[in-house]
């Protein structure tokens, strides 16, 4: 019995030792009841609903640890200096912003100034020239009221010689005697109805000067009207260039890079990647990827065309749709075959807006590309000739009008009916000198 207690003993002092080192604190000296429990410890992971308090720390530690936190006086100070300079800087940036802002009033307020400069000159050169026609009907009234007074004085003196016969008429009556009748009667035979001059007819306000200077007002209040359109157009206009990499092999490229010709003859050059080698058509070299930009392109020179912007990921070998502008898409387009104006897209056909008798010389291409806009003009008239839009064009897709890709512009040479001639030449206009 007594080995057995001896042996309990030393089991549970290797217990309390193993305890030790493991990092366990042992039950205080004489604990009758942890002996009898042979030193049972609960371990720690069997219940996991048990919290485990943290080992108190040394007081000596603890301050230590919390001086070591508390930043020193130096550091303080600096610290007070660097947010000091950071108040500064961000107060004189705020001074700064707020300046721009005024700047901003003022330069606007200045261009606003010169602006009206401007319409106060024209409005003053045209006042000036309002005078002048003025001045000009009235010289004619002047003429011909001065034409007229001197028939009206003709007609005058025959008035007053009528007028004398017939009172020397009534004074023969008034008498018996046979000489003053015979004197009244002479008086009289000498008198003869007066005719109108042919030549009076012709006296009046020069009426066919007036009907052309109507016209020339009215086709200068169309021409003012289209340029003041027009003018803010070119406001977003950019350089325009051919890619001679995307050229059909017939099309040849002038050297400034504006000037196309069909020449029905293919070039012998290597064929590039990039080059449409079916269909006549080029493209751009500079893409549009945000804002608005404007261009426009000749086409009085050429019989059957197509002019328009396209996606780089248009189609560049083949006949088929995917590589004819208009046709996909990828593409956008306006084009005269057979002498008709279309505008296509996704390979849907529509009548051109607002198109008279006569064909554009100039087509203005201006795209809005953040709102998904694309309108064509005639750059002469500055009529509308379609505007792709899902706003105001509604029979297009709706889902492929906000852009997905950076547009080129984009031409291409159409082949014409037997009665004409094979189109000749485009020209991308130098729109930067018109401004």
């Amino acid at each position: 019995m007594a080995e057995k207690e001896a042996a309990s003993v030393g089991n549970g002092q290797s217990t309390v030792a193993e305890s030790a080192q493991s990092g366990l604190t042992a039950p205080p000296a004489g604990s009758h009841g942890a002996l009898q429990d042979r030193l049972s410890f609960t371990p720690l992971d069997s219940d996991a609903h048990r919290v485990v308090q943290p080992f108190p720390r040394s007081p000596k530690l603890q301050r230590k640890i919390a001086k070591a936190a508390q930043p020193s006086q130096e550091q303080l100070s600096r610290r007070m200096e660097e947010l000091q300079a950071e108040r500064t800087r961000t107060e004189a940036r705020i001074q700064s912003l707020k300046k721009r802002k005024a700047d901003l009033s003022r330069s606007t307020e200045t261009m606003k100034q010169q602006v009206r400069e401007h319409f106060d000159n024209m409005r003053r050169v045209l006042k000036q020239d309002e005078k002048a026609v003025q001045d000009s009907l009235d010289l004619d009234l002047r003429q011909t009221r001065t034409r007229l007074d001197q028939v009206v004085k003709k007609w005058k003196q025959h008035q007053d010689q009528v007028t004398q016969g017939i009172v020397s008429i009534q004074r023969a009556l008034g008498h018996s005697a046979a000489g003053p009748q015979e004197d009244a009667m002479g008086q009289s035979e000498h008198l003869s109805a007066k005719k109108p001059d042919a030549s009076e007819k012709q006296i009046r306000l020069n009426e066919e000067r007036f009907e052309r200077l109507l016209k020339t007002l009215s086709s200068i209040t169309k021409h003012l009207k289209a340029q003041l359109q027009r003018k803010t157009l070119l406001l977003d206009s950019s350089p325009v260039v051919i890619d001679r990499q995307t050229c059909h092999s017939q099309i040849t490229v002038t050297s400034e890079g504006r000037g196309m010709s069909f020449s029905g003859t293919g070039r012998s050059a290597p064929e590039h990647p990039l080059q449409f080698d079916k269909v006549c058509c080029a493209v751009g070299l500079s893409p549009v990827s945000a804002g608005q930009s404007y261009w426009e392109v000749e086409v009085r020179c050429c019989s059957a065309w197509a002019v328009g912007a396209a996606y780089a990921s248009l189609e560049r070998k083949g006949r088929d749709q995917g590589a004819k502008l208009g046709r996909n898409r990828n593409s956008w387009c306006v084009e005269l075959r057979n002498g008709h104006l279309s505008a296509w897209h996704n390979d849907r056909r529509v009548a051109c807006l607002g198109v008279g008798q006569t064909v554009p010389g100039k087509v203005g291409v201006w795209l809005n590309y953040d709102k998904g806009q694309l309108m064509f003009y005639d750059a002469d008239t500055m009529v509308l000739l379609q505007s792709f839009s899902a706003a105001v064009t509604p029979v297009f897709d709706r889902a492929h009008h906000q852009f997905t890709e950076p547009l080129y512009p984009a031409v291409r040479f159409l082949r014409p009916a037997e009665s004409q001639r094979w189109p000749n030449h485009l020209q991308l206009c130098d729109t930067a000198g018109s401004i």
